[in-house]
């Protein structure tokens, strides 16, 4: 569905409950098909995670996670250690451009038998799954982190635990240690010191009720909002403020956009626009450990009309789509000066937008969720927007919920 988006008043003012975090739920999903103790509340309501639970509970021979990324990491490695089970683990055709050979070689270390269906090195797998004894695997350190918790959710279910070699610089470390803490909390006894993660085997965890906090990384989308805002006070819920989710990070970098962020009772936050705030012609920042809030970030500081360089971006290309490339094809769309690397994107200041562009999402649910702020600068068409119920299935209705007007057309 293509639909035509706008603001009239500039002005953004509501509160909205989001969802329980993808990333969080994801997780907790594949450890309560390993530990039945486990009880899971205000779970996610993204397609991906409705995905990973329907493949979880299935009896099929043939598993199609569609585009759903984490379910094909995590779902990997958890039939990999299922005995007597063989099934074909698919996607859609981007999702068999994806590249997974470096989980497929780890798994295959410890044992698992995996052979690919089509082109090696990409989905679909054949996956015959069976108990895994070996006990120490090698990863290289800057690959998505997604790999290495996959292996992590495993391992306490494996009969010698795991130990994770990590060579190399680090990546994406708080989607890992969310990982870790996760395992930690529901009693499984880790370590992750230095490159090097251990994890200890466990029959089984004590009767555990999780609520999933709120996604941080839905929450982008209002942060751009109230930066874009003449006048914003949105508040949301249910946050905390010692997160478990990297994306917490938002509330210092859109510090620099002039958001601020405050802490109620009952996780809470409330956004704010700070008034006065003096932007400076351009910002940088490292998003090596926060990558999926690239496009946002990105976008907003187009909107604004000041540059950035964003650095830290080479998982990227291997996401949905290549999100740096398709940014920089859309943010031009609007007038903007563009470049990009392997890993970092530089925009130059803008001073005016252009009117009624057409936003191509790539079947990407983040490309159609970080343009839509813009809105409040300039009306905005968006293609595929039904894309964002990957993550968020409730996201244009919220957005109207703060007045922002949406015409099918």
């Amino acid at each position: 569905m293509r639909i035509r988006f706008q603001h009239s008043t500039k002005q953004t003012f509501g509160e909205l409950t989001i969802t329980g975090s993808k990333s969080e739920s994801n997780r907790l999903l594949i450890l309560q098909a390993l530990f039945p103790q486990l009880q899971i509340e205000n779970l996610s309501n993204s397609d991906d995670s409705q995905v990973t639970q329907q493949a979880l509970d299935s009896d099929a021979s043939i598993i199609d996670i569609h585009h759903a990324g984490t379910a094909m990491r995590f779902l990997t490695a958890y039939f990999s250690a299922q005995p007597n089970r063989e099934v074909i683990l698919t996607g859609s055709q981007r999702m068999q451009e994806r590249p997974i050979q470096l989980l497929v070689d780890a798994l295959k270390d410890l044992g698992a038998e995996i052979s690919y269906e089509k082109n090696k090195g990409f989905p679909p797998l054949r996956i015959k799954g069976k108990k895994i004894i070996n006990k120490m695997v090698a990863l290289p350190a800057n690959i998505s982190s997604q790999y290495i918790s996959a292996l992590m959710l495993i391992a306490p279910a494996l009969e010698e635990g795991l130990t994770i070699q990590l060579v190399g610089e680090m990546t994406s470390v708080p989607y890992i240690k969310m990982t870790q803490t996760i395992l930690d909390q529901l009693g499984i006894e880790t370590s992750f010191k230095g490159n090097q993660i251990q994890i200890k085997p466990a029959k089984k965890i004590k009767p555990t009720t999780w609520v999933v906090e709120s996604d941080w990384s839905s929450a982008s989308y209002f942060y751009a909002i109230v930066a874009l805002s003449q006048q914003s006070k949105i508040k949301l819920k249910s946050y905390n403020q010692e997160s478990r989710q990297g994306d917490a990070a938002l509330s210092k970098i859109y510090q620099e956009l002039g958001v601020e962020t405050s802490y109620g009772e009952g996780g809470e936050i409330t956004l704010s626009k700070i008034s006065d705030f003096n932007l400076t012609d351009s910002i940088n920042f490292d998003l090596r450990n926060t990558p999926d809030l690239a496009q946002t970030i990105a976008v907003s500081c187009l909107g604004l009309g000041i540059g950035c360089r964003l650095t830290g971006l080479h998982t990227l290309k291997i996401k949905e789509t290549d999100r740096l490339s398709a940014l920089k094809i859309e943010m031009e769309k609007l007038g903007a000066n563009v470049a990009i690397t392997d890993d970092s994107l530089e925009l130059l200041p803008v001073s005016e937008l252009s009117s009624d562009i057409v936003i191509d999402t790539y079947n990407d649910h983040r490309m159609a969720m970080a343009f839509a702020p813009l809105a409040l600068k300039t009306p905005i068409i968006i293609n595929d927007s039904g894309v964002v119920s990957k993550s968020y299935p409730d996201f244009w209705n919220d957005l109207e919920s703060l007045k922002f007007s949406k015409e099918i057309i």
